[in-house]
């Protein structure tokens, strides 16, 4: 099978790209591409998207982390993404949604509101990338990658403020969830690996850490990305952290 999946490093859906080609033991060659830069270059290689994940499998091309675990379904079975039984099926692609939808951006959003504040951190997302230039200059250019990044996220003090609001209320859906055995069951199924990685990112950042490891949520990233790059020291308003640290919260 070949197989090729185009990512930005440490991008939340292409981390889940990776681990759900892992899990089927689908070989893969990977393509780091630059943040914004991407969208052309994934146009120049015949995708009609400009997001990651993009996969070129067997001279098929799929874009989008769901498309993906759906494909990779078709094309190797065994070991399966999703649940046989149409219930659990139903609670997984649910679950899977959720992870895609709304739990994601909130996350991306905070990340480049970081490191547009500070751009030392980047270089420690890009950690094993391989982006046909040197690390150092990439960093040394990257200031209007990382703006243009901010602003097609939509990574203003606005989002940035309603996303840790709401984030206490997310990771509690996904502690539910792995209460129910619809995530972090024995063998692990697309849901997980959609959702671990957005809570492995969250758990890059200091500043959320804290209100992250020690609940099911956090142990369910450790468990399926344990090693996710990057680090992001305190940068967020204290103020703007309330919501993460009332009792509610836990």
């Amino acid at each position: 099978m070949d197989a090729r999946l185009f990512v930005i490093p440490a991008s939340h859906p292409s981390v889940a790209a990776q681990l759900m080609l892992e899990h089927k033991g689908i070989a893969y060659k990977r393509t780091d591409l630059l943040p914004v830069i991407s969208k052309g270059a994934l146009r120049a290689v015949g995708f009609s998207g400009i997001t990651v994940p993009a996969l070129k499998i067997d001279g098929d091309k799929v874009q989008g982390s769901r498309q993906i675990a759906r494909e990779l379904d078709r094309l190797r079975p065994e070991p399966p993404l999703f649940p046989s039984d149409p219930e659990a099926r139903a609670a997984v692609e649910e679950a899977e949604r959720f992870g895609d939808e709304e739990l994601q951006s909130p996350m991306r959003q905070i990340l480049w509101w970081a490191i547009k504040r500070d751009k030392a951190p980047l270089r420690s997302y890009s950690e094993g990338a391989k982006l046909g230039l040197p690390i150092s200059l990439a960093m040394k250019t990257a200031a209007p990658i990382v703006a243009l990044s901010a602003r097609f996220n939509e990574a203003d003090d606005e989002h940035v403020r309603q996303g840790l609001a709401e984030l206490p209320a997310m990771l509690k859906k996904v502690d539910d969830w792995i209460a129910a055995g619809v995530l972090g069951g024995e063998q692990l199924n697309a849901a997980d690996f959609q959702i671990a990685p957005s809570i492995g990112l969250a758990m890059t950042l200091d500043d959320l850490r804290p209100a992250i490891e020690g609940r099911p949520a956090g142990d369910l990233a450790k468990r399926v990305v344990p090693d996710y790059p990057g680090h992001t020291p305190p940068i967020l308003p204290a103020a703007w952290l309330e919501p993460l640290r009332s009792p509610a919260a836990a």
